[in-house]
């Protein structure tokens, strides 16, 4: 991938939003006890995940949950996908809030929606909601659904409670339903609290939580988790994925799931403390050897967003920077958005050794372009 992608092999690769780090000794545990029994016949718990999913939301963010509002579908792109199609009829907008995960691009276009743009603008040197914009583009634009992604990826932001619930207020307004992604809602720092939507009044919006993908770094194993609290929608969705099977899970799934949300905790404060100490490397070194490099607050997730329009490259120039000198596969910021070529998305869930190296290779190769 790295030859398709990057026209080179021998990169750092930093540009995936998976981990480096070995998945939590519960759950691999939990597998190994699957496998070592030998059986694999059919096998349903998935009352058992909805009721681990509600525990740890419980627990972690206080946040009060209905095991029976859940749908499970086999992964998270598969729920946007299906609800799409599911709210919106071909040609309807969808809007995105860029820089943003540029799968939304891609499955909005791919169910034949139209991509309404609502950009984040920099504030103060954070990144906020254009909430006059995002007006405006509701008022000019057959918009049914608002796709928000909380946290934000890649920019980090953790949205605040009142600006949720402005955007719930505006999306009321015009009748627009919100899908929420949140399958980063487990990876917040030290000065920050996730807040859910479904922490709000919420009526017909849906959210897409519970996934231990990101969490717990099984984006292999892992399923989705669509929460509805809207009983009719909620029938609506649950009656089309049944008819298409997507419910059926699988028993590694299954119980690497419940062992992930029951015993995965310890880890994943580990896993805070060590990303909380590689950022807080990162952002003294940019200050002291590559201050034309900004990096913004890192609130959420386990990505970082480096700006690099301070180095007064082009492009194809910061390209080949990052790839032929510097030796580095970061994620181009074109992928987010079209606005942000000279931004990078640089994953950090790795150990600090490599992430040090990196940043040290980029220094020598940015003073020799100097």
């Amino acid at each position: 991938m790295l030859e398709n992608m990057f026209g080179a092999r021998e990169l750092a690769s930093f540009w995936l939003a998976d981990m480096d780090f070995k998945i939590a000794p519960p759950i691999t545990k939990e597998l190994e006890r699957i496998v070592n029994r030998g059986v694999y016949a059919y096998e349903f718990a998935t009352g058992e995940v909805f009721d681990a999913i509600v525990d740890w939301n419980r627990t972690r963010h206080h946040l009060d949950l209905n095991h029976r509002s859940f749908v499970q579908v086999s992964g998270v792109l598969t729920g946007i996908s299906l609800l799409i199609r599911e709210l919106t009829q071909p040609n309807d907008g969808i809007l995105i809030q860029t820089p943003v995960y540029h799968q939304f691009a891609r499955v909005i276009k791919s169910n034949g929606r139209k991509i309404i743009r609502n950009p984040l603008q920099i504030i103060d040197g954070n990144y906020e909601m254009d909430f006059e914009d995002l007006e405006k583009k509701l008022q000019a634009n057959k918009v049914e659904v608002i796709l928000l992604c909380n946290p934000h990826n890649p920019v980090g932001r953790v949205w605040r409670k009142e600006e949720l619930q402005t955007l719930l207020e505006v999306a009321n307004r015009y009748n627009v339903t919100i899908i929420s992604d949140e399958i980063h809602a487990d990876i917040i720092y030290a000065g920050y609290n996730f807040n859910s939507l479904m922490s709000l009044s919420v009526g017909k919006h849906i959210s897409l939580i519970g996934s231990p993908a990101k969490t717990f770094g099984m984006q292999s194993i892992s399923n989705g988790y669509i929460y509805i609290p809207d009983e009719i929608k909620m029938k609506q969705i649950k009656k089309t994925v049944g008819a298409m099977y997507l419910n059926h899970g699988n028993a590694f799934t299954t119980f690497a799931t419940i062992a992930a949300f029951q015993h995965g905790g310890p880890w994943l404060d580990e896993l805070l403390v060590y990303l909380e100490r590689s950022i807080s490397w990162i952002q003294k070194f940019l200050h002291e050897e590559l201050p034309l490099i900004k990096i913004y607050p890192v609130e959420g997730t386990y990505q970082i967003w480096l700006d690099f329009r301070p180095m007064n490259l082009n492009q194809k120039d910061l390209t080949q920077l990052l790839t032929q000198k510097a030796k580095l596969a970061l994620t181009p910021g074109g992928w987010f958005d079209r606005e942000s070529p000279l931004f990078m998305r640089m994953n950090i869930a790795a150990p600090l050794s490599k992430i040090q190296a990196a940043f040290q290779q980029l220094s020598i190769a940015a003073n020799e372009n100097l």
